[in-house]
């Protein structure tokens, strides 16, 4: 039987090229890193090319962002100048969604990455991410949010403004249009 997470040749291929042109476009992003590399991965791990694939189709623009060495493992970011459109207007996770009597948004961010096969940028790598250029200067992303803070109900969210990266809290039940989340994939 085969899985749903897996793309058809058609789809990888477009996919991969999709990535390749914008990994070559980008190299400032990686430049110790070769695309065939990426690709071998990529191929030897079809779930990750269609997370890839969720990434790109909800406007997350994935690139390769670092290669980690203990785990040789690469590391795709949602390069999008601002949070990915297709992934706005969700509360942080499943407890906000039913904690909210109306006015209920579609899914959760914790959801909705568990479903796509991705993790949630935590603060380190939400400012890693922005040393590669200025994201999330109109809207703002939803990030990892110590236990702590999300017991007692708030959450975490960072945008760029005035060229420096602000961290906040906001409910977590709330949402906004402008505020989405930036996935990571490790392959």
């Amino acid at each position: 039987m085969l899985s749903t997470k897996i793309l058809s040749n058609e789809q990888q291929s477009e996919i991969l090229n999709i990535l390749k042109v914008r990994f070559e476009k980008n190299k400032n992003r990686h430049s110790e890193i070769r695309w065939v590399d990426v690709e071998q991965k990529l191929m030897s791990s079809p779930e990750k090319l269609w997370s890839l694939n969720e990434m790109e189709n909800t406007g997350g623009e994935p690139d390769v962002v670092s290669f980690e060495t203990k785990n040789a493992e690469l590391i795709f970011i949602d390069c999008s100048v601002e949070t990915p459109k297709g992934r706005r207007s969700l509360c942080y996770d499943r407890e906000a969604l039913n904690a909210r009597k109306e006015y209920k948004p579609t899914n959760s961010v914790i959801d909705l990455a568990s479903e796509m096969g991705i993790e949630i940028l935590n603060e380190n790598e939400y400012r890693e991410l922005q040393k590669l250029g200025n994201f999330d200067t109109k809207t703002s992303s939803w990030i990892q949010t110590p236990a702590e803070i999300r017991k007692l109900g708030g959450a975490l969210f960072c945008d760029r403004r005035y060229n420096q990266v602000f961290v906040y809290h906001n409910g977590a039940e709330s949402y906004y249009g402008v505020r989405g989340f930036r996935g990571l994939l490790r392959v």
